[in-house]
């Protein structure tokens, strides 16, 4: 079983048919973009590369991108998607940690590719190299045959430890991903389109597959990434797109709908379906999508380890506004996909009652094989065939999830995750810096923002612009914290642990302005855990409290 396969049936039913889009021109029938996929293929064995050799896609958003994905697969190779955002520095550790082969850029994101030190081969996906690579090569080369557990896709996701570690997704796990999208999302017909304004590195990539499976367009904006007035035009222009989005982006879709003060049968000559998740939909904001655009759209639950496999809120779910827990509904993630089954369990991993709040537990066969190199992380997240999310929520008597808090410190900023260690660890290295907390505030434009609580060294004045030009310097901008908090001292428990609960706490929208209460002045602030909600409660007991003669 090799993905590449499906690439192979949708050719021989027919090559003449559209496939891949660079905004409204074609630019790959389903026979070329199988043909260019065999010649990638070859192309790469013949430069040394073996079956399960890793080749990393560091891209923006580009029809060459699903050639080159599919292309690595037909030489039955493993694909490593990198996010775009990245900073370098952070590529090349995934590609020293994955001891990848070979990899393909475009420029704007690493304009200078032989900063990736390490590979056989660093190729520009615009280059004229890379149009050789696609267009020559006779005798094309049969798919390398893999099994059904053998990787295909080893995604980067950061941890608690602040390290990414590989996630490795294999052929089976895609094919039940792209099978169940089916029954749980939405039909799919030759004639539909799916829209890559988000990251193709991410879920929306992945979702190429249950439109390969139909013989469907696939279309990637000619600006490479979102604007909502490109995508109204492109679905009038192609036909009702389909894509996943996040929050933000839906949010945005829907202020352009109507700015553009158009009915729901308008925005249904644009768009078929809109898939979100990947951050907390507020009610208010899907309600606001309903009235504005109708019925277009369908949630999914899922994780990099799943991926986008858990649970669905269908359309008909949250079209039904005559059920009686319609509200409740809405403020949940959907009931379990159709290829796996959901648990609510306790530490135990034995299943909870109906409304008790407990561990998220995902089994199926679109589970990951496991962390690549890691087998230590492996048997924490994999525990008699579970996969242990990290997210806590709640099971109805009729199957909804609702998510209730993550047991992991992940922040989720307009659909992107973020890691706090993962930026402490960066703070910290920074001069003067003597202690990091860095939590999620809430947001109403991105969900939540980044907050850093940082404590200076003594006698050092820190200035937040130059924290923040260290940051940008080390990390991808959208991990960088928005806003940076001088303190004199960290909340902390008996253990010395850093109570981020009494941080978080401390966020207070004041005429819809994120005000940070209690800027920590003491020298040494050590409260008992059992005491933090006191200490809350009674902020006159200290002068650390945010006021015009005390200001944050």
């Amino acid at each position: 079983m090799n993905l590449a396969h499906l690439l192979e049936r949708a050719a021989l039913q027919d090559r003449a048919r559209p496939a891949i889009f660079n905004g409204t021109q074609c630019v790959a029938t389903h026979g070329q973009w199988a043909d260019r996929a065999a010649r990638v293929g070859a192309h790469l064995r013949a430069a040394g590369l073996q079956p399960g050799d890793r080749v990393v896609l560091f891209m923006r958003n580009h029809p060459r991108y699903l050639e080159l994905l599919l292309g690595a697969w037909w030489a039955g190779l493993v694909v490593v998607p990198v996010n775009a955002k990245l900073h370098l520095k952070e590529v090349r550790w995934i590609v020293d940690n994955a001891q990848a082969r070979w990899a393909f850029v475009t420029a704007d994101v690493a304009p200078d590719p032989t900063a990736l030190t390490g590979l056989s081969g660093v190729m520009d996906a615009d280059s004229a190299a890379c149009d050789v690579w696609l267009g020559s090569g006779e005798g094309l080369p049969a798919i390398t045959e893999r099994a059904p557990d053998d990787t295909a896709w080893l995604f980067y996701t950061s941890g608690t430890t602040g390290r990414p570690k590989g996630v490795m997704i294999t052929h089976r796990n895609l094919m039940t991903m792209g099978l169940t999208y089916f029954n749980d999302v939405d039909p799919i017909d030759p004639g539909d389109a799916i829209a890559y304004a988000a990251p193709m590195s991410h879920g929306a990539g992945i979702y190429a597959i249950p439109h390969l499976m139909a013989g469907a367009r696939h279309v990637v904006p000619a600006s490479g990434g979102f604007d909502a007035a490109e995508l109204f035009k492109l679905g009038l222009a192609l036909g009702p797109l389909s894509l996943f989005a996040a929050p933000t982006i839906v949010k945005r879709i829907v202020d352009e709908a109507q700015s553009q003060n158009l009915t729901p049968e308008q925005c249904g000559q644009s768009f078929k379906t809109i898939v979100y998740g990947g951050a907390p939909m507020y009610a208010a904001d899907i309600q606001r999508a309903l009235h504005t655009m109708g019925p277009r759209f369908v949630q999914i639950y899922g994780q990099g380890e799943s991926p986008m496999v858990g649970t669905a809120l269908s359309r008909t779910h949250l079209a039904d506004t005559a059920h009686p827990r319609h509200a409740e509904r809405m403020a949940s993630v959907g009931v379990a996909q159709t290829t796996v089954r959901i648990r609510v369990a306790g530490s135990d991993g034995e299943p909870l009652p109906v409304g008790e709040v407990g561990e998220v537990l995902i089994q199926g066969d679109s589970v990951m094989a496991g962390y690549w190199h890691n087998t230590e992380a492996t048997a924490a997240a994999i525990r008699d065939g579970w996969l242990w999310t990290g997210d806590m929520g709640a099971l109805d008597a009729e199957g909804f999830l609702t998510l209730k808090d993550r047991s992991k410190d992940l922040i989720i900023s307009g659909g992107s995750n973020i890691y706090p260690r993962e930026v402490e660890e960066v703070l910290l290295t920074a001069p003067g810096v003597s202690e990091v907390a860095v939590v999620g505030a809430p947001d109403p434009e991105w969900g939540e923002i980044v907050v850093a609580f940082v404590v200076p060294q003594p006698r050092v004045a820190l200035d937040s612009k130059r924290l923040d030009a260290f940051c940008i310097d080390q990390i991808a901008r959208f991990k960088r914290p928005k806003r940076y908090e001088i303190v004199d001292a960290l909340p902390k428990n008996n253990y010395g642990k850093v109570l981020k609960t009494v941080l978080r706490e401390r966020f207070v929208f004041t005429q819809g302005t994120l005000q940070v209460l209690g800027a920590y002045r003491t020298t040494d602030l050590h409260v008992a855990a059992d005491e933090a909600d006191a200490w809350l409660e009674k902020p006159e007991q200290g002068k650390d409290v945010a006021s015009p003669e005390n200001p944050v």
